[in-house]
């Protein structure tokens, strides 16, 4: 047997697909990776300074709170995206 953790659809594949597969696991790792500094960005943002902005700030102009709600959207776009791209990978649910 030579590697337990492949799945089916992944034993007879070709050396470009097995290449052209890595290469989409890494995309989505690194979506994986920015996903999470922005949720780190969001989260310090909306502690410090999102609820001073929406209260200080007059009418619609709400900046730090666009912001926070920016970078929220793109760590859960990231996230999802990520995590769909890397979709078949057992690196840490194998052991």
């Amino acid at each position: 047997m030579s590697h337990a953790v492949t799945t089916v659809s992944e034993s007879h594949l070709t050396p470009d697909e097995v290449e052209v597969l890595d290469a989409r696991r890494r995309r989505g790792h690194l979506l994986l990776i920015i996903g999470l500094q922005t949720a780190v960005v969001t989260t310090l943002l909306s502690v410090l300074w999102v609820g001073q902005d929406l209260a200080q700030s007059p009418g619609w102009l709400h900046p730090i709170a666009y912001w926070a709600a920016l970078t929220g959207t793109t760590s859960i776009v990231c996230f999802l995206w990520g995590l769909k791209l890397r979709s078949g990978f057992h690196e840490f649910t194998s052991y």
